[in-house]
């Protein structure tokens, strides 16, 4: 451990999943500051005696050994982006709804909190269970956690089904669309600004580009049962040097959100030929991954939890699983459009569903 005993922080996983949330929230974990929190994973963790402990970095791996012929992976991230006057906690009630209000309720110490209360006391579950919980993934992707130990540890990763404890308001979302990024460059001439007509304005010659996109009609794509919606949507534009210098040189960044219907190559040569006749420099790119809901355990998850499976349109680290050969979903509670807010709140119900979900599935009920 990175700290002792007598400093580690001490999470009661037989208080309510609620308690738990508000007691991981209130441990402060932003990206790069993860140990307190992984050493009170751990400490929590040691006397149950049905689960194998690993700890890599301030990633806590906690897994059933018991002979089943099937392995699930739950997964979920204890790093936060950065505090802002919203820690510590606090119950609200807002319309007659009960929230927990702070930094992490929603990405995603509430999901966390679940699946650390019932690995504790789970300890015959009808599948072997691999319950990971990783740092760094609020911050670039060669800092994720997941992402390290993939690389380095993937027989860890491995499993019949997958799920990822991201806000989804404890429904389930199947897959996710890709992300690709790329820079789209037009080239002139410098000038002065008094004299226009000598040189060749990049900027004005970025016009096509931003025509291209307005025009441009995004697919919805069905995939294995659920509709993807795609966007290509310009994130920034930049050129110029001085405010009496006509532009030798303007760039266009613009962001692909694909279907996981395509590869990230195919998204890639779709982008080639929409900016036709432009420079184009792809920045970055990510994987879509596929729903997962055609494997057996994916059906009894969706039948166990009553679920209806919606798409993920954002990028989430199921692909790093999907990538790996195993079918992942998303699942967790809060809503996806308060994580990273500064009035960031989870309605306690979805906690408490999330909970029930999960523990009818994985008690075999």
């Amino acid at each position: 451990m990175s700290t002792s005993s007598l400093t580690t922080p001490v999470l009661d996983l037989s208080a309510t999943s609620v308690e738990i949330t508000q007691r991981l929230c209130d441990i402060p974990s932003v990206s790069g500051d993860e140990a307190a929190v992984a050493d009170a994973i751990v400490a929590a963790l040691a006397p149950c005696a049905h689960l194998e402990i690993i700890r890599d970095g301030d990633a806590v791996i906690a897994r059933t050994q018991l002979g089943r012929d099937r392995r699930v992976v739950i997964a979920g991230h204890i790093d936060t982006v950065p505090i802002n006057n919203n820690v510590p906690t606090r119950f609200e009630t807002i319309d007659g709804v009960e929230y927990l209000w702070g930094r992490g309720t929603v990405d995603m110490k509430a999901g966390v909190a679940v699946q650390l209360k019932l690995a504790a006391e789970l300890t015959e579950p009808p599948v072997d269970v691999t319950w990971i919980w990783y740092d760094h993934e609020e911050v670039s992707d060669d800092m994720n956690g997941l992402n390290r130990l993939a690389r380095t540890r993937p027989e860890l990763l491995k499993g019949d089904f997958a799920i990822l404890g991201e806000p989804t308001r404890s429904e389930v979302e199947g897959g996710c669309n890709g992300n690709m990024r790329v820079e789209v460059r037009t080239f002139g001439l410098r000038a002065h600004s008094a004299r226009p007509w000598v040189g060749d304005n990049a900027i004005h010659a970025a016009t096509p580009i931003l025509q291209r996109l307005v025009e441009y009609k995004a697919r919805e794509i069905e995939v294995e049962g659920l509709v993807y919606r795609e966007g290509l949507s310009a994130v920034g534009i930049s050129g110029g040097i001085a405010g009496n210098v006509i532009p030798d040189e303007c760039m266009v960044h613009v962001n692909y959100r694909f279907a996981p219907s395509r590869s990230a190559d195919e998204a890639e040569a779709h982008l080639r030929e929409v900016f036709h006749g432009f420079d184009v420099t792809v920045v970055d790119r990510a994987e879509g991954a596929r729903p997962g809901l055609d494997s057996p355990l994916s059906r009894e998850f969706l039948a166990a939890v009553g679920a209806t499976a919606h798409p993920k349109y954002g990028w989430t680290d199921v692909a790093r699983f999907s990538a790996l050969g195993v079918p992942a979903v998303n699942y967790g509670p809060g809503d996806p459009l308060k994580a990273h807010a500064d009035d960031e709140r989870v309605p306690v119900q979805q906690i408490v569903d999330c909970e029930a979900g999960l523990r009818r599935w994985l008690s075999g009920n």
